[in-house]
């Protein structure tokens, strides 16, 4: 995964994590976070629109990057590379999915909540890997907690990330970006507000913004 994204001109510091209902939705919610400087989304597989969704951002957004999230299984892995999803996100550590991707070349990020599972990422080759629920796991002092031990790794922390939180998590020294659920909520998509899906995306562009002007 951290190939993929050293291949954009711009890293995505923050990644929309998405839940559709309506397929249909999926064109204008990527134009919305297009329009608003976001070029990554991460659809997650908890809906049966979620294949299509991918297929029709990929088809219609092809400035748009589409990851598959919540990816549970192999045949869910493969469902979503065949809708043209370009990386494969799952909540836990899944060997089977990981082995899969590797194998075919996609790449993957797996969610993990403990050093074990941490290290049980690193034995499979990987680098780069999902904090999960971040929150609930410690947020900030949990990353902390784990730089020391594993300074190589990189994470993705995804869950209950605010834009109150959200620098905050990106000063972090093993944080390469983050994903944010309050971007495009299931509220906005339902009421098909796509004007305050890039409102929200523009905040999170201003606060990628405000990072990336941070002395590294």
């Amino acid at each position: 995964m951290l190939d993929l994204i050293g291949k954009m001109k711009i890293i995505p510091r923050i990644i929309p994590v998405v839940k559709i209902e309506n397929a249909g939705d999926a064109v204008p919610m990527a134009e919305a976070l297009l329009a608003a400087g976001l070029s990554v989304a991460e659809v997650t597989f908890r809906t049966q629109a979620a294949a299509s969704a991918i297929l029709n951002i990929s088809k219609f957004c092809p400035d748009m990057l589409v990851l598959a999230g919540t990816v549970l299984n192999v045949e869910q892995a493969k469902l979503a590379a065949a809708s043209g999803a370009k990386g494969i996100v799952s909540p836990g550590l899944n060997a089977d999915v990981v082995e899969w991707c590797q194998a075919k070349g996609i790449p993957v990020c797996p969610g993990c909540a403990t050093p074990t599972e941490v290290e049980r990422a690193m034995r499979m080759g990987l680098g780069f890997v999902k904090l999960f629920p971040a929150e609930v796991l410690g947020g900030v002092k949990m990353l902390k907690a784990l730089h020391g031990p594993y300074p190589a790794m990189k994470f993705m922390p995804t869950g209950g990330i605010t834009t109150v939180s959200a620098l905050e998590y990106l000063k972090q020294p093993n944080v390469i970006c983050i994903g944010g659920s309050w971007i495009c909520t299931e509220k906005m998509l339902a009421e098909k507000d796509f004007k305050q899906i890039e409102s929200a995306a523009k905040t999170a562009s201003k606060i990628t913004e405000q990072y990336e002007k941070i002395p590294h």
